[in-house]
């Protein structure tokens, strides 16, 4: 009995080791960025800044100042870019992982051009199809354009999904006499729940951390937080550079904890994927 408590202690420090030092990666580049934002001047060789303020963070928290409003905008951006991917992404992937039909490696191709293609001389072609669209310079233009390289990860997170996914269980349910709402929501949610949050979580952060593309169609008319942070930093502002990259950054780390604690606390058997 002794071996046994004694492998399970080892494997609780290794893991909470493994905690710790993945902990420690997520945090470390928030460590200089947190001195910057309250550094007033801070010039080489100093190890420390010459002096500490919280001017940088007044202005990126007032509401006059536009960081919060970007910031919202970009949450907003990124909230509904998600769940139009992921209306379109699981029937797509469903299609695609159960399905055997002529073509699909010439649609999984398809679907896969927009990782392929640079993302300025993409950026470029469909800065003129919008701009005939009269998409240009709107917030529903940023939200369908956030789309086109956010739908390859989700679709083909879902397609992968749906390929080690047994239909069986769906029919055996229908077979008891279960309807297709009770079986979508007693046998394949359940079944599919994690993965479409993993999904989900891709769809946001790829969103989330567009520049370019809510450059060139948003023609700087939608402020997303990505656009204030890089007009401070080319600005040299580097204080209220560090107080956004941490506003930019703590979102997406939130997203992933979240998502990493529902998906942990899911069973094998939740899980319905063996």
């Amino acid at each position: 009995m002794a071996r046994p408590r004694g492998g399970a202690a080892v494997r609780t420090v290794w893991h909470r080791l493994g905690l710790a030092l993945l902990l420690g990666a997520l945090l470390a580049p928030l460590i200089p960025l947190a001195v910057w934002s309250l550094a007033r001047g801070w010039r080489f060789p100093s190890l420390w800044p010459q002096d500490l303020t919280t001017q940088a963070w007044a202005r990126a928290l007032s509401p006059n100042g536009g960081v919060l409003a970007a910031l919202g905008t970009s949450a907003m951006i990124a909230a509904l870019v998600t769940l139009i991917a992921m209306a379109l992404a699981v029937p797509a992937g469903r299609a695609l992982g159960l399905m055997r039909f002529r073509g699909r490696g010439v649609v999984f191709a398809i679907i896969a051009a927009p990782l392929i293609v640079p993302s300025f001389a993409a950026a470029l072609g469909l800065h003129g199809v919008f701009l005939s669209l009269g998409l240009t310079g709107s917030f529903w233009g940023v939200v369908l354009v956030h789309l086109i390289p956010v739908l390859p990860y989700s679709i083909f997170i879902m397609a992968g999904v749906f390929a080690r996914y047994d239909t069986a269980f769906e029919a055996q349910a229908r077979s008891l006499g279960a309807r297709w709402r009770q079986v979508l929501r007693h046998v394949t949610w359940p079944a599919l729940a994690p993965s479409v949050l993993i999904a989900a979580l891709f769809s946001f952060l790829v969103s989330w951390s567009q520049y370019l593309l809510t450059l060139m169609i948003g023609s700087g008319r939608v402020q997303s937080l990505p656009m204030v942070l890089f007009g401070y930093a080319s600005a040299g502002r580097n204080d209220l550079t560090g107080a956004i990259a941490i506003l930019y950054i703590l979102p997406a780390l939130l997203v992933m904890g979240f998502a990493a604690k529902r998906i942990t606390g899911q069973s094998a058997g939740q899980l319905g994927l063996r």
